[in-house]
C-alpha cells in the first residue's frame, strides 16, 4: 500500500492547565504554533467534556506575548537579552552572595499550582535540602491551604478520601462556598446529570446566590463566615436524632464527645443556628433533615470555605459530620475538596508548601532525618518556613533578601498587592521564571527573567482534586531559548555545587525519584505512596494512564476511596475531631467601612488572565471588571447600573463598573480577581484585600474585607478598536480585552470630544478618517479605513448611552468585511450581517441575539436551544443564563 498523501496529524493526550478538575485534552498541533483542542473521551475526570476555558486553549498559544530569551536587568532599569550561561551564572552567584552575607534563610522560593509535579519537586529539593531554607511556599496557599490544614488535623494526612464517581452515585450533593457551575463546570455537569437521571438532590450553601443555585433543590444564602455554625448545628442534629454511627466512631474516631459539646456551644438549636446564619429556621431544619436521612451524601466545597481566617475550622466542621455518620470512603459518600489549580495537589505531594516536606511528610525530627538521608541533603531545613503572606512581609522588612518566583503573579493575586509589589522591588536578588511578559510582577523589576515552557510545551505530571495523577505532555516545540522549569532549577543547582543530586535526564527520572521517596520507609504509615512508579521506564512514563494514588509497588492500579474502614494516618489510626473557635469574620465592619468585599472568579477567565485574556471568545462574556452590588445597596450609596464606583478598604482601592445583582446579599460586594495593571486601569482587586490569615493554614481571608463604596463620575464612555495599541486620554478608566485582529479597550473619560479627535489625528492622520460629530449631544464616532478594511474605530458618547460595541467589533473582527458605506458603520449598521450580541455560550460562540431569536421562533427550553444552536451542550456553564433569557422571553410574551 502506498502512502503518498501526508499522514494526518496525531493528537496528543494531555491535561488542561486550568482548574483542579484535571480534564483530559486531545491536542493536535497545526504546524503553525497553534493547535486544535478537544476533550479526551477516555479520561475519567471529564469523559470528553471541556469547559469554555479548556475549549479555547488553542486560542491562547500565540507567542507575541512570550518571554523567549533570558533577560537581565541593566543599569538603566531596562532589560538585555543574554545567553543561558550568563543568566544561570548570575542567578547562582546572586544566591551565593545572599547566603554568604545573610544565611540560607534569607532565600525564599514562591511557587505555583501551574508548575508540573516534577518542576515542583526539584525546586523544593533545592531549597529545603541543599540551600537549607524552609521558606518555600506557593500560590496554592491562597487556594486550598485551609483544606490541607483541616485534613491533616482531622485525618492525620492531607487526604481527599473520595472520587468524582461519588458525584454520579450520591443521592444528596451539598455545594458549600462554590460557584461550581462557573468554576468547575465539567463536574457541575455531572452533578446535573445525576440530578436529572437519578433524582439526586442538590443543596447550595453560599452567601452569594450564583448560577450554581439556579439548579438546586435548596439554597441557603447564609451570612458570611457562618459555615461552621451551620455544620456544627448539623452535627448536633445528627447526635440528637440518633444518626451517629456509633460503631464506626468507637473503632475509628476520637474526640466526638468534646467536639459535640463544642458544637452545642457554637450552634445550639436550629433556631439558634437560624439566628446566627441569617437563614429561615424552616430552611435550616430542611437541610438538617435531608442530610441526616440521605445515606449517600457528598459535601463539596471550594474557595468560599477555604479563603477565610477560619477556613480550617469550616472544613473540619464538614469532616466531622461525615465521620460521625461513617459517610466517608463509600460509593456516593464523602467530603470532596474542589481544588482551584491544575496541580495544587501535586505541589502538596512534593512538599511545595512552607509547612511540609516532600511526600506528605512534616517537620518532625524523624521525618526531617528521613528526607535528609534519602536526598543525601547537606543542609536540610529544620523547621517550617514562612507562608505566603508572612513571606512577603519578610521581603518587605528585608529578612528575605533573595526570592525566586515561578509561574505566578503575586503582585496581583496576593492580599495588599500594592505593598507586595513595592516590597519585591527592594530585593537584593529577584528572579522570575515566567513564560509571558504581561505580568504585573515584572513591574517590580526583577534582576533576571528566565523564559519557561508553557502549556503545550511542558512535559510531566499533575494531580487533580480526586488524587488522580495525569500526564501533561508537550505537543509543541520549545520556542526561542525557552526551557522547562525543572531544567532551569537543576542548572542553577549545579552552579551552586549540587550537580550529583540534580543530574536528572528528564522529567521521567525526577518522577521516579519522587515516587521512590514516597515509598521510602513508608510501609503504609503515610497516605501518599506511589512506589509503583519508582521503576517506570521512559516509555512507561510516556504512556502513563491517569491513576489515583496511593499507588504502592504492589497495587499499580491505584485506589478510588479511602477511610471506609478507618485506617487514618494518625498515631493510633483514628481520626481526631477538633474543637472549633467561635465563628466570626477576621475583622469587623464599621462606620467608615460598612460593607464586606467578597472576591472570586468569573465564568470564562482564569487567575490574572495571562492565558485566557488572549482569547477573544473568553473575553466576550464578561468584558469589563465590575463590582456586583445588591440593588438596595446601589440605591443607598448612589450607584447606577453600568456606571462606575470606587471600592475602598483599609488596604487600598479599585474603580469598577457597577452591576446590580439581587443574588448579592445586602451589605456585601463581589469583585472579580482577574484584572491586572496590564488589562485594566484601576481594577487590581488584590490591592484592596486584607492580609489577615487563618492561624492553622496561613490562608488569607479573601471573602470578607471591610469596605466602602461610592460613585465615580465620568462624562463619557466609549470604546476603541485598533490593529495596534492606541493611547487613551490621561486619567481615563479602561479595560483591555482580546478581539480578533487587534486590541479592544472599553473606556470612560472626562476628556472632551476635541481631545478625542486630537488623539485620533495624532495616531492616524486624516487619510481614511471618517467622523460623525454630535457636539450638542456629546457624541463622537470615527473610523479609520484603508483599502476598504477597518483599521481602527473610536466611539464616544455621554455615559449611559450604548456605544454599539458589539456591532463595530463584529466588522473589525471579520477579515473579509469590506465597508462600502462608511457612514452606515458609524451609524451602527454592520456590513457583515447581523451582529451576535454578547456571547452567552463561549464553548460554541453563541450570542445573545441568536438565543433570543431561537426562543422567539418557538424554542421552549434550554435543551431545545442546545438542539438548535449547540449552546449549553458542552460544559453547561451557560445553561442558567440561557434559562433566564428564556424566562424573560416567556414573561414578555405573556405580558
Amino acid at each position: 500500500m502506498r502512502h503518498d498523501a501526508p499522514l494526518a496529524p496525531t493528537a496528543t493526550r494531555t491535561t488542561c492547565p486550568y482548574c483542579g478538575v484535571g480534564c483530559g485534552v486531545l491536542a493536535t498541533a497545526d504546524g503553525k504554533g497553534g493547535a486544535a483542542v478537544a476533550g479526551d473521551p477516555d479520561h475519567p475526570a471529564n469523559r470528553g467534556r471541556l469547559c469554555s476555558k479548556g475549549s479555547a486553549l488553542g486560542e491562547t498559544l500565540a507567542q507575541g506575548h512570550r518571554v523567549l530569551h533570558p533577560l537581565r536587568r541593566n543599569a538603566a532599569g531596562g532589560y538585555d537579552a543574554v545567553g543561558w550561561d550568563q543568566a544561570l551564572d548570575g542567578a547562582a552567584e546572586g544566591f551565593k552572595a545572599v547566603i554568604r552575607d545573610h544565611g540560607p534563610e534569607a532565600v525564599a522560593f514562591y511557587l505555583s499550582g501551574q508548575l508540573l509535579t516534577e518542576d515542583y519537586y526539584v525546586a523544593n529539593k533545592l531549597a529545603k535540602g541543599f540551600i537549607g531554607t524552609p521558606h518555600v511556599d506557593t500560590n496554592s496557599r491562597l487556594c486550598m491551604a485551609s483544606t490541607v490544614a483541616a485534613q491533616r488535623r482531622v485525618f492525620g494526612s492531607d487526604t481527599v478520601p473520595g472520587s468524582y464517581e461519588d458525584l454520579d452515585a450520591a443521592d444528596l450533593i451539598v455545594l458549600v462556598g462554590s460557584n461550581t457551575a462557573w468554576c468547575h463546570p465539567v463536574l457541575f455537569r455531572r452533578i446535573q446529570e445525576n440530578r436529572a437521571e437519578r433524582g439526586a438532590k442538590v443543596v447550595v450553601i453560599d452567601p452569594r446566590v450564583t448560577a450554581t443555585a439556579e439548579d438546586a433543590d435548596l439554597v441557603l444564602p447564609l451570612k458570611p463566615g457562618m459555615d461552621s455554625v451551620l455544620f456544627a448545628g448539623l452535627l448536633v442534629h445528627l447526635a440528637d436524632h440518633g444518626l451517629i454511627a456509633r460503631d464506626y466512631i468507637e473503632r475509628h474516631v476520637a474526640g466526638l464527645d468534646e467536639t459535640l459539646a463544642n458544637a452545642r456551644d457554637i450552634a445550639g438549636s436550629s433556631a439558634a443556628v437560624a439566628a446566627r446564619t441569617g437563614l429561615p429556621e424552616d430552611s435550616v431544619k430542611a437541610f438538617f433533615t435531608l442530610w441526616g436521612q440521605t445515606p449517600a451524601v457528598v459535601t463539596a466545597w471550594s474557595q468560599g470555605v477555604n479563603q477565610s481566617a477560619q477556613g480550617t475550622d469550616k472544613v473540619a466542621a464538614i469532616l466531622h459530620c461525615h465521620l460521625a455518620t461513617a459517610r466517608i470512603g463509600r460509593p456516593g459518600c464523602g467530603p470532596l475538596s474542589l481544588t482551584g489549580q491544575p496541580n495544587a495537589m501535586g505541589g502538596r505531594e512534593v512538599g511545595g508548601m512552607a509547612n511540609t516536606l516532600a511526600a506528605h511528610m512534616g517537620y518532625t525530627p524523624a521525618e526531617i532525618e528521613r528526607v535528609q538521608r534519602f536526598w543525601g541533603a547537606p543542609a536540610m531545613a529544620q523547621r517550617e518556613g514562612l507562608k505566603a503572606v508572612a513571606m512577603m512581609e519578610a521581603v518587605a522588612d528585608r529578612r528575605i533578601r533573595a526570592l525566586w518566583v515561578m509561574a505566578t503573579n503575586p503582585a496581583v493575586s496576593l492580599p495588599r498587592a500594592d505593598a507586595v509589589r513595592a516590597a519585591l522591588s527592594g530585593l537584593d536578588l529577584f528572579v522570575i521564571s515566567e513564560n509571558v511578559l504581561s505580568n504585573d510582577t515584572l513591574a517590580a523589576k526583577p534582576h533576571l527573567i528566565l523564559p519557561a515552557a508553557a502549556w503545550g510545551e511542558k512535559d510531566g505530571t499533575v494531580t487533580n482534586s480526586e488524587r488522580r495523577i495525569s500526564r501533561q505532555r508537550g505537543f509543541l516545540p520549545l520556542p526561542g531559548g525557552v526551557k522547562p522549569d525543572w531544567w532551569i532549577v537543576c542548572e542553577v543547582a549545579k552552579r551552586l555545587g549540587f550537580s550529583d543530586a540534580f543530574s536528572f535526564r528528564g522529567p521521567h527520572a525526577i518522577h521516579a525519584e519522587h515516587a521512590a521517596l514516597s515509598a521510602f520507609e513508608n510501609e503504609g504509615t503515610r497516605d501518599f505512596d506511589i512506589g509503583a512508579h519508582a521503576g517506570l521506564s521512559l516509555a512507561a512514563y510516556d504512556a502513563l494512564a491517569p491513576v489515583q494514588w496511593p499507588v504502592p509497588w504492589d497495587r499499580p492500579q491505584g485506589t478510588a476511596r479511602l477511610f471506609a474502614d478507618g485506617g487514618f494516618f494518625t498515631g493510633d489510626g483514628r481520626a481526631q475531631m477538633q474543637a472549633l473557635a467561635e465563628p466570626a469574620p477576621a475583622s469587623a465592619t464599621d462606620a467608615r467601612f460598612p460593607l464586606r468585599l467578597n472576591t472570586g472568579r468569573v465564568r470564562d477567565h482564569w487567575h490574572t488572565m495571562t492565558r485566557t485574556g488572549l482569547s477573544p471568545r473568553l473575553s466576550a462574556h464578561v468584558a469589563e471588571p465590575a463590582v456586583s452590588v445588591h440593588p438596595a445597596d446601589a440605591s443607598r450609596y448612589g450607584l447606577v447600573e453600568a456606571k462606575f464606583a470606587r471600592i475602598e478598604t483599609r488596604e487600598g482601592q479599585a474603580i469598577l463598573k457597577v452591576a446590580t445583582d439581587t443574588g448579592i446579599p445586602e451589605g456585601s460586594l463581589f469583585a472579580p480577581i482577574h484584572w491586572s495593571a496590564e488589562t485594566a486601569s484601576d481594577a487590581r482587586i488584590g490591592a484592596a484585600v486584607q492580609a489577615l490569615v487563618d492561624p492553622f493554614s496561613g490562608q488569607p481571608e479573601l471573602k470578607a474585607t471591610p469596605a466602602s463604596i461610592g460613585p465615580v463620575a465620568f462624562t463619557s464612555q466609549g470604546f476603541v478598536l485598533s490593529r495596534d495599541a492606541f493611547p487613551l486620554p490621561e486619567g481615563s478608566w479602561w479595560a483591555r480585552l482580546a478581539v480578533e485582529g487587534g486590541e479592544g479597550r472599553l473606556f470612560a473619560t472626562n476628556e472632551t470630544i476635541a481631545s478625542a479627535m486630537a488623539l485620533v489625528r495624532a495616531r492616524f492622520g486624516e487619510e481614511g478618517l471618517v467622523e460623525l460629530i454630535d457636539r450638542e449631544g456629546g457624541g463622537y464616532r470615527c473610523a479609520v479605513v484603508h483599502q476598504g478594511r477597518l483599521l481602527a474605530a473610536l466611539f464616544l458618547a455621554p455615559t449611559g448611552r450604548a456605544p454599539l460595541w458589539d456591532t463595530v467589533k463584529a466588522v473589525f473582527a471579520d477579515p473579509t468585511a469590506e465597508i462600502g458605506h462608511r457612514f452606515a458603520l458609524l451609524a451602527g449598521r454592520a456590513a457583515s450581517g447581523t451582529e451576535p450580541g454578547p456571547t452567552i455560550c463561549a464553548c460554541f460562540g453563541v450570542g445573545l441575539h441568536a438565543i433570543r431569536a431561537a426562543f422567539a421562533a418557538g424554542a421552549t427550553s434550554a435543551e431545545e436551544i442546545g438542539l438548535r444552536l449547540k449552546a449549553g451542550t458542552n460544559c453547561g456553564s451557560c445553561l442558567p443564563e440561557i434559562r433566564r433569557i428564556g424566562a424573560r422571553a416567556f414573561s414578555t410574551e405573556a405580558a
